[in-house]
């Protein structure tokens, strides 16, 4: 065989590149098609198309998270219509829609829907405030309840009791102030060349542990009703909660909300690492300073809310990666999954022991202990 004759690999005609080819494809279809369903990378994606905007949704995450909603309505649901006053799935839909009897409006409506609307709220907040922790942590032990930020939001808050007032604004301040200097603190104790996952961890560990020393002084300089109160309230409780606090709690979740879908896609890049991010355009200690600002808020809501409710935060984006199977965390389904744990504690909170009604606290320390215990197990195996 001579040399001109050699056996070449085969490849693919120079004219027809693997872009080129995916750009015919997406001519080939009309710009207005609406829904379409492509195979992206191995995973199956929702493509929308509109006038002027387009999104790409994978399915599987959307999936999980319409499913993580239904559940978490259905056990609202459920606990509209269980108590001393039962109703029916039917009736609570009745009084939700301004039918049926005047007690059983009153029951669901007035006493009822503000608990469930308050559980789903917070458990939002808590499991959005794990997922951005952990991401900037690039680590499932980064989460805002492991590393103090909970502890510091609860310190503030206590503060505020002492000195100012009780006020949900004074409380919601207070608490905002304490999670934003305990993060402060956690971060300049922890940088070092930069601030690595692990060693932000164990500093913020180290300072929970003393911040949840100096609560306890704070209650007990309180007088006993007011102290009472607080070492109830720091299990994490919605009890007596109302439309008083459903309002403004909503009002900054949906300003929060809103911050974080305009940065939302630059988290991604910030798990993949600082100089990778930094490399693809992303301003990194800018993205990072309104992600921890806007974690520790969503924490200061709940805490200010209902109190320090532990765990949901840590386990909700761990068990949204699971399911969904993302590389990342992912920001809604976490909050899907925040909203179903916390919504499901409170029910069980509630009923497992009627008539006596725990905090949600005790019920989430209770699961999330054994999800962290085998979380320590499953890091030490690695």
């Amino acid at each position: 065989m001579s040399p001109d004759q050699t056996e070449r690999p085969v490849s693919p005609d120079p004219a027809v590149s693997p872009d080129s080819a995916v750009s015919s494809d997406s001519a080939r279809r009309p710009v207005g098609s609406g829904l379409a369903e492509r195979v992206d990378f191995g995973r199956r994606v929702l493509v929308l198309r509109g006038p002027g905007v387009s999104a790409r949704l994978s399915l599987k995450p959307l999936l999980v998270t319409v499913v993580l909603m239904l559940l978490a309505l259905a056990v609202g649901v459920l606990a509209l219509g269980t108590g001393e006053f039962t109703l029916s799935p039917a009736q609570v839909i009745e009084a939700l829609a301004g039918d049926g009897t005047r007690a059983a409006r009153l029951v669901v409506v007035e006493w009822r829907l503000p608990r469930v609307l308050l559980a789903l709220m917070i458990g939002a907040a808590l499991g959005l405030s794990g997922a951005i922790f952990q991401a900037l942590t690039r680590n499932p032990l980064g989460s805002p309840d492991i590393i103090g930020f909970n502890t510091g939001a609860y310190t503030g808050v206590l503060v505020a009791t002492v000195f100012v007032g009780n006020g949900y604004y004074l409380l919601a301040g207070g608490a905002l102030a304490g999670g934003l200097a305990t993060a402060v603190v956690v971060y300049l104790l922890a940088f070092k060349r930069g601030v690595q996952g692990f060693r932000l961890i164990i500093v913020g560990i180290a300072i929970g542990a003393m911040l949840a020393s100096a609560n306890q002084w704070f209650i007990i300089r309180m007088n006993v009703q007011a102290a009472y109160s607080a070492a109830l309230w720091e299990q994490g409780s919605l009890n007596g909660l109302g439309w008083a606090q459903v309002t403004p709690a909503a009002v900054i979740l949906a300003v929060l909300a809103g911050v974080l879908l305009a940065y939302g896609p630059r988290l991604a890049l910030l798990e993949m690492g600082e100089d990778a991010a930094a490399a693809l355009g992303v301003r990194v200690e800018r993205v990072r300073l309104v992600y921890l600002i806007v974690g520790v808020a969503l924490i200061a809501v709940a805490t200010a809310t209902a109190g320090p409710i532990s765990f949901v935060a840590l386990a909700a984006p761990q068990l949204a990666q699971r399911l969904t199977r993302t590389p990342g965390i992912a920001l809604v389904p976490s909050a899907a999954m925040g909203a179903f744990l916390l919504m499901l504690s409170d029910w069980l909170a509630q009923r497992a022991f009627a008539p006596t009604q725990l905090p949600v606290g005790v019920v989430t320390v209770s699961v999330g202990g054994v999800y962290f215990v085998w979380l320590l197990v499953r890091q030490a195996r690695r």
